[in-house]
């Protein structure tokens, strides 16, 4: 199955709109609601962390299925976003007393003034979560347009103007917390990593990688472990932050590529693996939210009670988009 075939059938603007709009707030549902970092009772907050998050996960997916990318490119893409937000937006790499707590002691790096563990665990959240999932959700659920670009030339530039404004927005609003600024050589690094993981982005071509021998496992199972793994990777991170969380979360790092690289390279992978995939990344954010302490918004019950709500309807968008794509099929 070529997963990098484009569609050319006509749809109406509104069809074709629709699930960038969709992605629009779905990103920041899953980044902050689902993770637990914001309660219910702030839901007027994606307006205000949209155009960032929604903004950056459209961008990311347009500008990959505009050059007829596949998943590589996507989610090195994410990780570029990832860099872009914490690294310049919100400078939380840099910043030793970021949202008011130390996230940078603990496995401290002197010569880069950076944290290892805030730093591999942050940038892993905005890779699977912030980006790569919702946009694999998204996709699942229009499956004929899963490949096309959803908008326009006009429709990209609102949305780059969008993301634009956006960060500015969270930008200001993070400085006038604690009034901080990364060193000149701090920026210029994180200016270096954006546009090698860009190039590196589009320097592969997913299209040259060869079949592998052997069968694609069957969804349930490839579900199965993204959960496990993911869910190693939240609780390794809820127990300590130390130089030993930093070697676990690269050993899955390590685990997780290998695995899956090859998976997709077997015989019978298809898109209900993707979202097999994707889906035990958004339960394992669904049993997190119930363990996180908000940041934003009510605690206690409040909370709690957003948390259920928050986990049913992810598990509702789970198994509507597998149902779309076994429809599809």
């Amino acid at each position: 199955m070529n997963l990098n075939l484009v569609s050319t059938s006509p749809l109406t603007m509104r069809r074709r709109v629709a699930p960038a709009f969709g992605l629009f707030f779905l990103s920041p549902l899953v980044a902050e609601f689902l993770l637990g970092n914001i309660s219910i009772s702030s839901i007027a907050a994606p307006l205000f962390f949209a155009p960032m998050y929604g903004g950056g996960a459209i961008l990311i997916r347009e500008i990959t299925r505009r050059f007829h990318r596949g998943w590589p490119t996507m989610i090195l893409l994410g990780l570029a976003y990832g860099v872009i937000e914490e690294g310049l937006i919100t400078q939380s790499l840099f910043n030793p007393s970021y949202a008011g707590q130390e996230l940078l002691s603990s496995t401290y790096i002197p010569a880069l003034g950076m944290g290892a563990w805030w730093t591999l665990f942050v940038l892993t959240l905005h890779t699977v979560w912030s980006t790569s999932v919702p946009i694999a959700l998204m996709e699942s659920l229009v499956p004929d347009q899963r490949t096309r670009p959803w908008l326009g030339k006009i429709g990209l530039t609102v949305v780059g103007l969008l993301f634009i404004f956006g960060s500015a927005i969270n930008f200001f609003g993070t400085y006038v917390q604690g009034f901080f600024l990364s060193t000149a050589p701090q920026l210029i690094g994180t200016l270096v990593a954006i546009i090698v993981l860009i190039v590196v982005a589009f320097a592969i071509h997913q299209s040259s990688l060869s079949i592998t021998r052997g069968i694609a496992p069957s969804p349930r199972l490839v579900g199965i472990v993204s959960l496990v793994a993911s869910s190693l990777f939240m609780v390794s991170n809820h127990l300590l932050h130390s130089w030993l969380t930093v070697c676990v979360c690269i050993a899955l790092f390590t685990i997780m590529i290998i695995i899956c690289t090859r998976w997709s390279r077997s015989e019978g992978w298809g898109e209900s693996h993707l979202v097999a995939l994707a889906g035990g990344a958004l339960l394992t954010y669904a049993w997190n939210g119930f363990l996180q302490y908000p940041v934003i918004g009510a605690k206690g019950t409040v909370d709690l009670i957003g948390n259920g709500v928050f986990a049913l309807i992810a598990i509702i968008l789970l198994f509507l988009a597998l149902y779309r794509v076994r429809r599809s099929n």
